[in-house]
């Protein structure tokens, strides 16, 4: 399953609305769930009314896969030392994405890279 999770510029969705299943090809599915922009994000409470060719989702049994970039201060030219170190510093003390989702810690997998700015 592909999970994608979009944040409208609406305020608020209908919960008829919040989630869309799509088949896609050789057992994948794509499901998109949508958020209001005043809305939090609670992944597991959308993925409980989901069902795939009549089955539920069980979310001990479901692993996440996430991505998560480390940002390292350069040199280079372009903006300033100390505004690029201030911004790297601010995105590692954002909330993580399992916490904002509000995802089991147990049912992630994070992958990462360092991107220079």
């Amino acid at each position: 399953m592909l999970l994608t999770v979009i944040t409208e510029d609406r305020p608020r969705i209908e919960d008829a609305e919040r989630v869309s299943v799509e088949p896609l090809r050789d057992g994948f599915w794509r499901l998109v769930i949508r958020y209001g922009f005043m809305e939090d994000a609670d992944l597991p409470r959308a993925l409980e009314g989901c069902t795939l060719d009549g089955k539920g989702f069980n979310m001990m049994d479901t692993t996440f896969f996430l991505s998560r970039e480390a940002l390292v201060a350069t040199r280079r030219p372009g903006m300033a030392f100390w505004r690029e170190s201030l911004f790297a510093w601010m995105t590692r003390n954002a909330a993580r994405p399992l916490v904002y989702f509000r995802i089991p810690a147990g049912r992630v997998v994070e992958l990462g890279m360092q991107v220079e700015i």
